[in-house]
């Protein structure tokens, strides 16, 4: 059997405006600000991505992102979709999540994080971790400015 692991990371400032939906790992959060960004920004969903394209070679955001989001396509569920395509006969075999943010409270919602990135890349939520730390307001997004993401990924292949 062959493992590989991957990492990925994402971060966003919040919009200064109003409005924007906070979603995090496909989740709807209850924010007053959502995360400014071309498309729904979530740093989550991103940084999963970017952790599967460190295993595949293909970067999905920047280019490719970019092309969908002209077209229209701003929904993260669909980069990771491009991402997860890409992993052919690789089987995902865990994935862990750490945030660093000063809000909104993560925890509360970390089952529904977890069977939601579960429900996208078809293994079980057990499968899944998330962690959540305010960083102590040493950095931006301890001080509540935005929401930075870590993705470790391991895949294995027989």
């Amino acid at each position: 059997m062959k493992i590989k692991t991957g990492i990925g990371q994402d971060s966003h400032t919040f919009e200064s405006e109003l409005g924007k939906v906070l979603i995090l790992a496909g989740v709807t959060f209850e924010h007053e600000k959502g995360l400014k960004g071309n498309s729904d920004a979530d740093v989550v969903l991103h940084s999963l991505t970017n952790a599967i394209s460190s295993l595949t070679g293909i970067n999905i955001l920047g280019k490719i992102a970019d092309e969908l989001c002209q077209q229209g396509v701003t929904d993260s569920r669909e980069y990771l979709q491009c991402a997860l395509k890409d992993l052919s006969n690789w089987q995902i075999e865990h994935i862990a999540i750490s945030l660093e943010c000063l809000e909104p409270k993560i925890s509360p919602k970390i089952e529904k994080m977890k069977d939601s990135i579960a429900g996208f890349c078809n293994i079980s939520a057990n499968d899944v971790g998330i962690t959540a730390t305010t960083g102590e307001g040493l950095t931006a997004f301890g001080r509540g400015e935005g929401i930075q993401a870590f993705t470790i990924i391991t895949v294995s292949k027989k």
